[in-house]
């Protein structure tokens, strides 16, 4: 019969001067938070859709591109539409202590009486107003047929580029 193996775990203390209160900082690798300079290099190489995001830094793409030649598309490039305040009095700021503003909905009669209102008033006063209260001198938001209406509200940049 074998005798029973005591197995007694013991914990080493030492007093060097090499483990003086230091730590061996090789151990830790320290690296910016977005990546070590393996990593970012992995990505050139190799790049998954979603390590991509993370590696573009929230940046949009103004292009697409086939592996091997990137093409810029103009309507992807992101522009700033800064009106010209010069002259302008109100303060970059609002108050905290101005009172809540109660607005009713923008109805389409609304609308109609903010743009057509006061030109058909004027073409009354001026009997300018033909059959069926038509204008004689129509502008040309008047002359527009429904379907060169539609087209145009729908076409690229309408709310943007008026003339």
């Amino acid at each position: 019969m074998a005798a029973p193996a005591i197995l007694i775990h013991t914990r080493g203390l030492t007093t060097s001067t090499v483990a003086l209160g230091k730590r061996n900082f090789r151990k830790f690798l320290l690296y910016g938070k977005r990546g070590h300079r393996q990593f970012k290099e992995q990505m050139k190489r190799e790049p998954h859709a979603a390590m991509a995001r993370e590696y573009d830094r929230g940046v949009r793409p103004v292009g697409l591109s086939d592996g091997k030649n990137f093409q810029i598309i103009p309507e992807m490039i992101p522009e700033l539409i800064v009106p010209d305040l010069e002259g302008f009095k109100l303060k970059p700021y609002v108050s905290y202590r101005v009172p809540n503003v109660v607005q009713s909905e923008f109805t389409p009669q609304d609308l109609f009486y903010a743009v057509y209102s006061q030109k058909i008033a004027e073409d009354f006063k001026n009997n300018k107003l033909g059959e069926n209260s038509n204008p004689l001198e129509p502008s040309e938001e008047e002359s527009l047929t429904a379907e060169e209406a539609k087209k145009k509200v729908l076409s690229l940049g309408s709310d943007i580029y008026q003339r």
